[in-house]
């Protein structure tokens, strides 16, 4: 009883903080930044060591400049992200929209009848792009999701993502629920950049460092033969973002052990050169070594 007191509690509160104009979370974001960069230095050591390491050439005042940039936009994404408690349709649209042909793209697969799978990575706004993707398309769209540890934020972000109609799917019963959902015009998301275990892991230099990449886009596309388009959310503008939707593999079948991660890997290579404030700079992903021995390519189509 006291845990889904604290839950409603704090969720009134999350609920009319996200009713704040867009203009005034903007504000707070500023303060945000401030005191993280200036006074408590939020995980500033991982930030500047994994921009270091990716941008061997750069000089330190560059390193400095791309973590400030970073800082900022972690903010308001952390707080646009919020909005979503409470964003209307028409809110959502008017700042996060996607590119014509993108669309025309997923609306002629959809006719073609074909489900799909959409990597993307933690860059840009992804949870305000998952937004525009379920009010617009007609595929319906599934996350692939490691529930948090924390029963407050999980069940705040399982309503913030449901909502809209997404519907979510645990990492652990992803190739089930894939059985289960194939044929039906789903568009089955993965967040693609997270760190994979060494022994389990499609190993690829990405950002001038050795990285393990999950198998589980690659597997599931070719168990299933399901269309792999990836997808990438550019920002304009502060709080203004667009959806860029490409084609990266119509038949997985067809292809070569680890060309599906290697593509997906560089897509997300490009976008970070091009704007690399928008990733998430501040999360752990190169914590684990490559193992001496190459590791077998996993045949059950889970990770």
């Amino acid at each position: 009883m006291l845990k889904k007191l604290r839950y409603k509690t704090g969720f009134v509160i999350a609920y009319l903080f996200s009713l704040l104009p867009f203009r005034v979370m903007h504000r707070i974001s500023d303060l945000l930044f401030f005191i993280s960069w200036y006074l408590i230095s939020y995980r500033k050591s991982i930030v500047l060591m994994n921009l270091k390491n990716s941008f061997p050439g750069k000089s330190e005042r560059e390193i400095t400049r791309i973590a400030k940039q970073f800082y900022r936009f972690f903010f308001d994404l952390t707080l646009e992200t919020l909005k979503t408690l409470s964003m209307t349709r028409k809110q959502a649209l008017r700042h996060c929209r996607f590119d014509e042909d993108s669309f025309r793209l997923l609306e002629k697969l959809y006719a073609e009848n074909k489900d799909l799978l959409l990597v993307l990575g933690h860059y840009g706004n992804w949870e305000l792009a998952g937004t525009v993707f379920s009010s617009l398309c007609s595929h319906q769209l599934y996350v692939i999701y490691k529930p948090l540890s924390n029963p407050f934020f999980d069940r705040l972000v399982y309503h913030m993502r449901s909502r809209w109609g997404t519907k979510l799917i645990a990492t652990r019963n992803t190739y089930e629920r894939m059985n289960e959902i194939r044929g039906t015009g789903a568009a089955v998301a993965f967040i693609a950049d997270q760190s994979a275990k060494p022994d389990n892991a499609y190993w690829t230099t990405f950002l001038n460092q050795e990285t393990p990449v999950f198998w589980g886009t690659e597997l599931i596309s070719k168990k299933f033969n399901i269309p792999v388009v990836y997808m990438t959310i550019r920002r304009e503008r502060r709080g203004k973002y667009k959806i860029f939707i490409e084609m990266l593999v119509e038949k997985p079948r067809s292809t070569r052990r680890g060309e599906i991660s290697e593509a997906h890997t560089r897509k997300l290579e490009r976008d970070i050169l091009a704007q690399p404030e928008l990733w998430l700079w501040s999360h752990r992903r190169w914590k684990y070594e490559r193992l001496k021995t190459e590791v077998p390519e996993p045949v059950d189509g889970t990770e």
